[in-house]
């Protein structure tokens, strides 16, 4: 069954929304529920938290073998 959705948005993005529709050969509301239907198709992952940046930064000490010590060394160095 289907029924109606009621969305807020603004104007312009509207338009868009439209324009995308038509040069797909769909409706806007089709558009929608696609979008939706992937979401739910979706299993959210722990990476899916992180910011851009820290993403964008993991791994990036995998294989090397830090300790204390060498924080310790990095803000001697940063600090001189």
């Amino acid at each position: 069954m289907q029924s109606k959705l009621t969305l807020r948005l603004d104007q312009k993005l509207i338009r868009r929304a439209k324009a995308i529709a038509k040069k797909r050969g769909k409706s806007v509301s089709q558009i929608v529920a696609d979008y939706f239907s992937s979401m739910e198709n979706t299993t959210p992952t722990p990476d899916d938290q992180l910011t851009p940046l820290v993403r964008s930064l993991k791994g990036a000490l995998r294989g090397r073998r830090l300790d204390i010590t060498d924080y310790y060394g990095y803000l001697e160095e940063k600090h001189r």
